[in-house]
């Protein structure tokens, strides 16, 4: 009990626990009707109401962010590949990749349902197209910063062209692709409750839609408080992972534990 009691308690838990205070705090005060903003208190007891529906519409939505997420780092990181080694495919698909970026998202969120159905694919393929392009972008990015001396003392060991990109180019460009997934990550959720709002039968954005058409704020405001809070964990999720592949990297310096300084030894008169 002692040992539990020494534990710090991270920031960004008091960060939360300082907000959710701050909402009841202004509900109350202000006396706020509930139909509007509800309390801390009314969401809470809303979710606690009915755990199973909530899990299972969170591990939907959850379960299509993470396969939209993975697809778009395969794709996107390859599809860097072809832009870096092919200058046709640097005019061509690079240029649709910037014209599609550009157009608003929920605009194409009816095809996908008209081309894949109403079932999870056109979700998934929602978080990929949102997703992608900032893969793409820190990808490219790091995969030409490969410096001059690097390629010349990978030809000078007459390494091919599959072996630099496997030995030097992709190491070298690991740190732009994480801050890439960090970014895509975060959109894949996004992608994904698009595509839940234009058709879906379950997931945190069918709920929200279907509760809005009820006036049921409370379940809307429960819906949104688990979709930060899954985003959270899988923002907290990938950096832990770049803790893990990239602890050299200058990115992690804030976050290395500092060494412990020597005492000075006295000097000899």
């Amino acid at each position: 009990m002692n040992a539990l009691r020494k534990l710090p308690i991270p920031t960004e838990l008091w960060t939360l626990a300082a907000l959710l205070l701050v909402w009841q705090a202004a509900v109350s005060l202000f006396n706020v009707p509930e139909i509007l903003v509800p309390g801390v208190n009314v969401v809470f007891d809303e979710i606690v109401s009915h755990p199973d529906f909530y899990f299972v519409q969170s591990m939907h939505t959850l379960s299509n962010t993470v396969v939209a997420f993975v697809l778009s780092v395969v794709f996107g990181v390859g599809l860097a590949v072809a832009i870096v080694y092919s200058p046709l495919l640097e005019k061509t698909l690079y240029t649709v990749l910037v014209a599609l970026n550009n157009v608003p998202k929920v605009a194409l969120a009816p095809l996908f349902v008209i081309w894949l159905g109403t079932g999870n694919a056109s979700k998934i393929a929602m978080g990929i197209m949102i997703s992608i392009f900032a893969i793409v972008i820190d990808a490219v990015l790091g995969l030409r910063s490969l410096t001059p001396d690097m390629i010349d003392l990978g030809r000078s060991m007459r390494g091919s062209g599959f072996k630099m990109l496997i030995k030097l180019r992709l190491p070298n460009a690991l740190p732009s692709i994480i801050a890439g997934m960090k970014v895509a990550m975060s959109l894949s959720l996004v992608g994904a409750i698009v595509g839940e709002f234009v058709a879906a039968q379950s997931g945190l954005g069918f709920v929200i839609l279907s509760a809005q058409g009820m006036f049921r704020t409370d379940r809307v405001f429960a819906a949104i408080l688990l979709l930060a809070l899954i985003g959270t964990a899988l923002f907290y999720l990938m950096e832990y992972l770049e803790s893990v592949l990239i602890p050299w990297h200058e990115s992690r310096r804030g976050h290395a534990p500092k060494p412990a300084v020597a005492p000075p030894t006295p000097s000899k008169a």
